[in-house]
């Protein structure tokens, strides 16, 4: 019951009902959120096609799930001929933040020609929805502690290369507007804040992952700015029990923030709690600022406070907090530290 986490059990048994026999398409299938969809799909009894590049990568992550086939292709050539699709999530995308800026044009036309090739297959196929799984990152860099809804105005600087990623995000949120509007594909944006938990892969270059290597190897946590960055996060199964609430109650041409808002806080208040409270106080927080920070790929500081007002509105609430999100990904990067 718990890859449910965050809904009641009417809702539990509402999504058995809807889902089952059901098609799903999920793109990015082998990354974090969507290897965690397919299997809580595929249990819910839907019928599973995961769109992945890297077939051994798949087979590892899927060889004893059932109702789950796997599709080999790159997302902006993904073809799939005389098949009923019912739902799509669309979860493909490159979330390395060195990538922003060692390859802005790589990231941006990858995420904008993949979009388009989703929609119009959902297009043809008459899907009953499409969700298309966004970022807070589009909002920019928000300087106070205001709760930002789904209507807040961004400040991102078009003219820097690192825009790439929240930028072409939006033109992508716009994308499906655009075909719910001219088409009638209904489309559903969700704007995710970080995601983590088990799962998460032992060399992941995010902050959240360096903290917990750092408890798990004995080593103290070293930031590369003062760490003021603020934002709420959110953990893996309840970003699934998000997408999935949204899929079947959604409305089509919206967005819905996703986060869990007991969670905001800053980088550096982050990092203070992994040492205190899943090191056992063993290490501690350095700063060492860089004068070449911008390399690492850093986004500007800010204060992402999101509102997750609307999406509760369709029956849907957290369930997991930021310490016991570190403790169950550090016992799951724990298991892969010692095998390595």
């Amino acid at each position: 019951m718990d890859r449910y986490m965050g809904t009641n059990e009417n809702n539990i048994e509402e999504l058995y009902e809807k889902l089952n026999g059901k098609t799903v398409l999920v793109t990015g299938a082998t990354g974090l959120i969507g290897r965690k969809l397919c299997v809580t799909l595929s249990q819910c009894g839907a019928k599973v096609m995961a769109a992945v590049r890297n077939l051994e990568k798949a087979q590892k992550c899927f060889d004893d799930t059932k109702n789950i086939e796997i599709v080999v292709s790159d997302i902006t050539n993904l073809e799939i001929a005389d098949r009923q699709i019912d739902y799509i999530v669309h979860a493909a995308a490159n979330t390395s933040s060195k990538a922003f800026v060692q390859d802005p044009v790589g990231v941006a036309m990858t995420s904008i020609h993949g979009t388009e090739r989703i929609l119009e297959l959902a297009r043809r196929c008459n899907v009953e929805r499409i969700v298309y799984l966004s970022t807070m990152e589009v909002y920019g860099a928000p300087t106070t502690d205001e709760k930002i809804d789904e209507l807040h105005a961004s400040n991102l600087d078009t003219m820097s290369p690192r825009s790439s990623y929240p930028e072409s995000k939006r033109v992508c949120e716009n994308l499906c507007a655009s075909y719910y509007s001219q088409y009638g594909v209904p489309a559903i944006v969700l704007r995710l804040t970080q995601t983590f938990g088990p799962g998460v892969e032992y060399n992941d270059g995010r902050v959240f992952a360096e903290f917990a290597r750092c408890a798990i190897e004995g080593r103290n946590i070293v930031l590369h700015t003062k760490g003021e960055t603020k934002r709420n996060y959110l953990y893996i199964d309840d970003a699934v029990s998000a997408i999935i609430i949204a899929m079947l109650r959604g409305k089509a041409g919206e967005a819905y923030n996703v986060a869990n808002e007991e969670t905001y806080c800053s980088i550096y208040e982050m990092a203070k709690l992994v040492a205190e409270k899943c090191a056992d106080g063993k290490i501690d927080v350095e700063i060492d600022e860089e004068s070449n920070a911008q390399s690492f790929g850093y986004a500007p500081v800010l204060h992402m406070n999101l509102s997750t007002q609307k999406i509760n509105e369709l029956g849907w609430e957290p369930s997991v907090g930021l310490e016991e999100m570190f403790k169950r990904m550090i016992e799951w990067m724990d298991c892969l530290w010692k095998k390595m």
